[in-house]
Order: C-alpha cells, then sequence, then structure tokens
C-alpha cells in the first residue's frame, strides 16, 4: 500500500522499517521537526515533512504515529482534503470514535504493543498487533497490512485496548523501574548492574512456562519479616524505594493467598 507516515518517534521509526521491508511504499514522513522527518525518511527512502500542508494527499492509508497529546491538535488540519482514505492511529489508550467528529468514513486502529527505541530494531513477527476499524472492509485491509510484518495479529475493541495498554504499563513500564531502582542501589555501592542480567534473563524465561504468581519467589512470598525489615532499614535513605518495597512485598504476599 500507498502510506504516510505521521509521525518520527520510536514507534514510527521501527515500524516504518518494518513496512518497507514488507514491500509497502511509505511515501512520506511528518514530523513536527524537519531534521527528525528528513532523518526518518531518508532510512525509508522517502520525502520529510514537518508542513502539514506538504503532507500527501494522494496516500491510501495514513498511520498516525504520534504521542495522545498531540493527536488533537493536528488531525483537523491533517484529515482536511484527505477524508477519502483509511486513517488509523496507534495508541493503545485513545478509543477508535475519536475519528468520528472529523466525519471520516475510512478509520481505525493499529496498534503494535511493544516498546519501542529508535537505537534498537525488533523482531515485527513476534509483535502482537491489535486491531479495530470502522468496517469489515477496513478490517480486511488492516490485517492484510498487520499480518504482512507479523505473525500475531488480533482484533480487540478500545475497551479492550485500554486494559492492553494498563497492563503493559505494568508489564513493562513498571518492571524497567525496578530495573532501574536496582541499577542505582548496586551503584551506591560499586556493583555494576551488569551482574543482574542473568536473573533478570531467567524470570522473563520463566513467564513463558509458568503464571506469573507460580513463578514468584522471594521473601514477600513467605512474608518473611526478618528480611523484609532488614532491606527497609537498609532503604532508609531511599523513602521512595521503601514505600516502594512494602507495598510490593504485600501484592506479592496477597497475590500468593487469592
Amino acid at each position: 500500500m500507498k502510506i504516510s507516515l505521521i509521525g518520527a518517534g520510536n514507534l514510527a521509526t521501527n515500524l516504518g522499517r518494518a513496512l518497507v521491508d514488507a514491500g509497502h511504499v511509505v511515501c512520506q514522513v511528518y514530523s513536527r521537526t524537519q531534521a527528525s522527518a528528513d532523518a526518518l525518511a531518508e532510512k525509508l527512502g522517502c520525502r520529510g515533512v514537518s508542513n502539514l500542508d506538504e503532507v500527501v494527499t494522494d496516500a491510501q492509508l495514513y498511520i498516525v504515529a504520534l504521542k495522545d497529546s498531540a493527536l488533537s491538535e493536528v488531525l483537523p488540519e491533517l484529515i482536511r482534503g484527505r477524508n477519502y482514505a483509511l486513517w488509523v492511529h496507534t495508541a493503545g489508550s485513545v478509543s477508535m470514535p475519536i475519528w468520528e467528529e472529523y466525519g471520516l468514513k475510512h478509520y481505525g486502529v493499529f496498534y503494535p504493543m511493544q516498546t519501542f527505541s529508535k537505537a534498537r530494531e525488533v523482531d515485527f513477527a513476534e509483535i502482537p498487533f491489535f486491531l479495530e476499524a470502522s468496517g469489515k472492509m477496513e478490517m480486511d485491509i488492516l490485517k492484510n497490512v498487520a499480518s504482512s510484518v507479523s505473525r500475531r495479529v488480533y482484533e480487540a475493541d478500545s475497551e479492550q485496548r485500554r486494559y492492553l495498554h494498563l497492563s503493559a504499563v505494568f508489564a513493562c513500564n513498571f518492571t524497567n523501574a525496578m530495573y532501574a531502582a536496582s541499577a542505582r542501589l548496586l551503584e551506591e555501592h560499586g556493583l555494576s548492574f551488569e551482574v543482574m542480567l542473568p536473573l533478570i534473563d531467567e524470570t522473563a524465561r520463566k513467564a513463558h512456562t509458568l503464571h506469573p504468581t507460580e513463578a514468584q519467589t522471594g521473601p514477600a512470598v513467605r512474608y518473611d519479616r526478618n528480611v523484609i525489615d532488614k532491606h527497609l532499614t537498609m532503604l532508609d535513605e531511599h523513602p521512595l524505594y521503601k514505600e516502594l518495597y512494602e507495598l510490593t512485598s504485600r501484592i506479592i504476599h496477597d497475590a500468593k493467598s487469592i
């Protein structure tokens, strides 16, 4: 398909590469800053623009990969004169009816659930895509595009996608925040975070074969107050970590009894 990519951030960069590799034509990249648009456009072999008036009017599919707060700011001007095409956004937490106020006939959601960084390429074949569309024709198109880059394509309505996004925050963002806390504590005492990598890798591997509650280990499972209290004392200089440790220990223990 002839695709206009609106955005040049982490998601747009990775998705653009995957679409081009799958044989689609990304004809243009739009970003608020010309430097960002040009950087991604060069990788995709197309033109970058930073002026909304320069966004092409003949694309078949417009993929809007912008942060949630930017959607309502740019969509009115973006859609004007291009309302015949199929429009999708990539946000997990934005419902599909956002398109309805612009009088579009063809619209949907194209949500790849993964964490993305510009400097790190991911295997799109294993990334789950969650799709929602205004009609069967639109859904068929989105399924074809998603299936060209991924083996994991699902339909999910806006309510389901909201909980997917919420759950992903726990599984990814909060988990990474825990890594950052671990790294800080180690570095403060002359140790490298690298020593945690085998433990992290094994914990992730267990998630493929065991339910998280079955895989849980550590003092909080048995609520060993002797160990827990020692750890809390060690965290006196980090009150937020101390609060986090105690609350998380309670969550682990309570989950074990459910």
